[in-house]
């Protein structure tokens, strides 16, 4: 997983064991890293930007004769990544849950995405998740476009035990939703979980038909769902649907069969926004918290 990318921050601290980090040879040394992050799907202003801050870092240093030239560049780098996760913050989704549950009012959770994200398998691996930890949940078939999207939330809903709230296919998905909030209060469910209909970010009436399901539902939480094999489609995915909604955090999925790895470091680098988890296989289960620094660590490794 993401071995292209790690491979590409190995290499920039290797290479600069041989040259000296100034001038020319500085320039050269960067502009090697700049390809290799663009070769791992790390979209080209991102590499650009990214490739500038690590300059800063480097340029004037001093370093002395007993210090590791490649451990110098690896800290530099480490220090930009830190920086980048630190500006898009984090987030407790299961605190704020639980902050929630006081007012008597359901969380509501709205899933976000390109067709053939995974937001349908996503929505039913997080209310698998929640309901292991003894929160109630109920889910919205807001996805009333696709056919099939409904009985595909429904056999999934069937499986963990959860009820779901649909209409006819062609229906309002705002409508959708406000139905299923209702329902969710009455009968004092705990979590709402909406999934809507997938929806290209050059398509101005779905990104629409979208900002219109976020005024109506006005969710507690919004995830953006982006296939990490999208490569640099996923930032301008991100970017548009982050402009439509603001949405809140992410969810990478797809990311076991990622190697390169970029697509998600340039959604954090041009949203500010976090990853939440990862998507890493088919299974309920297949869905791991993303925690910031094991993946800085595990990029800086060897």
């Amino acid at each position: 997983m993401f071995e292209k990318l790690r491979q590409a921050f190995t290499a920039v601290a290797k290479a600069a064991r041989e040259r000296k980090i100034s001038g020319r040879e500085l320039d050269e040394l960067l502009s090697e890293f700049e390809i290799s992050l663009i070769e791992s799907d790390v979209a080209q202003q991102v590499a650009e930007e990214l490739i500038q801050e690590v300059k800063k870092k480097l340029s004037g240093a001093s370093i002395e004769r007993s210090d590791d030239p490649a451990l110098f560049v690896k800290e530099s780098i480490r220090g930009v990544l830190e920086e980048v996760f630190a500006k898009a913050g984090s987030v407790d989704l299961f605190r704020r849950i639980e902050e929630k549950k006081s007012s008597g009012e359901p969380f509501v959770i709205l899933f976000l995405g390109i067709n053939g994200s995974g937001k349908t398998t996503t929505v039913a691996k997080l209310a698998s998740i929640l309901k292991e930890r003894g929160i109630s949940v109920v889910s919205a078939a807001g996805d009333t476009h696709r056919p099939g999207a409904i009985e595909q939330l429904t056999e999934h809903a069937e499986r963990l035990g959860m009820k779901v709230v649909s209409q006819r296919y062609g229906a309002d998905a705002a409508a959708v939703g406000r139905d299923g909030y209702l329902y969710a209060k009455a009968h004092h469910v705990e979590v709402l979980l909406i999934d809507t209909a997938g929806r290209m970010q050059t398509n101005q009436n779905l990104m629409e038909e979208m900002a219109k399901i976020v005024r109506v539902v006005t969710p507690d939480f919004k995830v953006f769902v982006a296939d990490s094999l999208t490569g640099n489609d996923a930032v301008s995915q991100a970017e548009l649907f982050s402009k439509y909604t603001g949405f809140d955090g992410v969810i990478l999925t797809k990311a076991d069969a990622d190697a390169k790895g970029g697509a998600g470091l340039s959604i954090v680098y041009s949203t500010q926004k976090p990853i939440l988890f990862l998507g890493m296989g088919q299974g309920y289960k297949d869905l791991k918290p993303f925690d910031r620094q094991s993946f800085i660590d595990s990029l800086l490794e060897n």
